[in-house]
């Protein structure tokens, strides 16, 4: 453990998952003192070997002002800490909720006499403590308390803090995740096109990850077109053009014996817009159908 751990900022971790336990060893590097508390004691020892304190609910909130919470989802947040005195603590929860779930967390933080911080974390474990593999987390709620805590926050991952209104960390949270399970969807999709061919997937990957990267700058272009109401400016390949080509991805997944699930609802959001719409719009107009 680094020395000096008295001159950083001590803190309380709830919840020793994977992404828990990678939070406390990268502060325990950095030379914070780290309590830790898991529903399952046993998978507290570890980091109490490696310089940790561990301590039961109650006590680990009681043992420092910041608390931070990493746990399954927003009801196993209640649950750990119905009964627990908050007065006073600053608590930071990182555990992944919606919007909604985290504005109430708020709330109900508040009401306990606790200052509350919602975030959201955009890394796998093996990114925590390794600033050069990019991994970050979104923050919101309280720029004051944020920015107090900040230099602590930034220890395992990169701080990025998107608002006051406490719902915006997991708002951005999930809309990144979501995007990136399309992508999934796609390229699993890509693959199974191949599957029963002699095309080695290996050799279809990096064609893909480059397709990918090279067409990843086009939500910049849809950003703009969302901020104007001008669903026409920058188009590179009008909506009537590419409903047009859609039977031919759907007869290929059918000749190549590949369910179209994954692809058929976003074309089918496609032609109804180009039905009720411009046939000279991006494919921006789909974002409007999506939102009820």
């Amino acid at each position: 453990m680094a020395q000096n751990t008295a001159e950083k900022t001590p803190v309380t971790l709830l919840g020793l998952g994977a992404m828990g336990t990678a939070l406390a060893r990268s502060w325990l590097a950095a030379g914070h003192p780290v309590t830790v508390w898991n529903r399952t004691p046993a998978r507290s020892a570890p980091l109490a070997a490696e310089g940790a304190e561990a301590a039961d609910g109650a006590a680990a909130v009681a043992a420092n002002t910041l608390v931070v919470v990493c746990l399954l989802d927003d009801a196993s947040v209640g649950e750990t800490l119905a009964g627990v005195d908050l007065a006073g603590r600053d608590l930071v929860n990182l555990t992944t909720t919606t919007p909604a779930e985290a504005r109430a967390r708020a709330a109900w933080a508040r009401e306990r006499g606790a200052r509350y911080l919602d975030g959201g974390i955009m890394a796998v474990p093996p990114m925590v403590g390794v600033p050069e593999a990019g991994g970050y987390a979104f923050y919101s709620g309280s720029r004051e308390l944020f920015e107090r805590h900040e230099e602590t926050l930034r220890v395992p991952l990169g701080t990025r803090y998107v608002g006051a209104d406490s719902g915006f960390a997991a708002l951005h949270d999930v809309a990144l995740l979501s995007a990136m399970y399309g992508m999934f969807a796609g390229a699993a999709h890509a693959f199974a096109l191949i599957r029963k061919e002699d095309v080695d997937p290996a050799s279809l990957a990096p064609l893909l990850a480059d397709w990918l990267v090279a067409m990843a700058p086009s939500v910049h272009r849809t950003a703009e077109q969302l901020r104007s109401g001008d669903y026409t400016e920058g188009v590179v390949s009008h909506l009537a053009m590419q409903v047009a080509g859609t039977p031919t991805f759907l007869r290929t997944a059918e000749q190549q014996g590949v369910s179209p699930e994954l692809l058929a609802p976003y074309f089918a959001l496609m032609r109804r817009r180009l039905s009720e719409g411009s046939g000279e719009e991006d494919l921006t107009g789909v974002v409007d159908l999506l939102v009820r």
